[in-house]
């Protein structure tokens, strides 16, 4: 059983802490490495997610990098929610889960390149708020099989996450959805530019 600590910040740092090494698993890297598939970051756009998994060819490696890294993310929720005492279960949840997706895009082990995050993070609103979760993901798929293009479906995902928890009532995870939302469009940056361009590649393209 887990030890319930007191929402002191000392504390609040050690569930960030936690999720964030979590969350700094490399899944996408590791997975790839022990199929034989190469090294991730010499493929495609050197990306350690799921997305650019794909471009290996190997669909199952690719959905299975999806699930894990989405399963890091709600895993720091569940561990983060645990460790904090009742009074503070929302936000221990929160914090620790916001820590598995700073974990995910800036791994210790990587130097800090990691991916964009996508993933954990909607892992990351299941576990918290599997309702905002869920419409956020369906919103993702959809918008994937619409345009074709993950980081146009990602960014629209992250975007309207903060929305849903909002008309839900949910001010704390939607204040956390945003700011998590703002740091997925920092960091797809150059997709957005490439967006506007034309020249973004399409799911499963090279």
């Amino acid at each position: 059983m887990l030890i319930q600590l007191e929402p002191t910040s000392w504390t609040f740092t050690l569930i960030v802490v936690g999720g964030y090494l979590i969350g700094s698993i490399p899944f996408g890297l590791l997975l790839t490495k022990t199929a034989g598939a190469g090294d991730i970051r010499d493929i495609g756009s050197g990306n350690i997610g799921a997305t650019n998994v794909l471009r290996t060819g190997r669909r199952g490696l690719a959905a299975a990098t999806l699930l894990l890294d989405g399963g890091k993310g709600a895993l720091a929720v569940w561990i983060g929610a645990m460790m904090a005492i009742p009074q503070a279960v929302e936000v221990g949840g929160l914090v620790a889960g916001a820590g598995a997706v700073l974990g995910h895009n800036f791994p210790i082990w990587l130097r800090f390149q990691g991916g964009k995050g996508v993933a954990t993070t909607l892992g990351m609103m299941l576990g918290a708020v599997p309702i905002v979760g869920a419409m956020a993901s369906v919103t993702w798929i959809a918008m994937a099989i619409i345009f074709r293009y993950s980081s146009l479906a990602a960014l629209i995902a992250l975007a309207v996450a903060p929305l849903f928890a909002l008309l839900l009532g949910m001010t704390n995870p939607a204040l956390m959805f945003l700011a998590l939302a703002v740091l997925g469009w920092v960091r797809h940056w150059a997709n957005i530019g490439r967006l506007l361009k034309g020249e973004e590649p399409q799911i499963g393209g090279s």
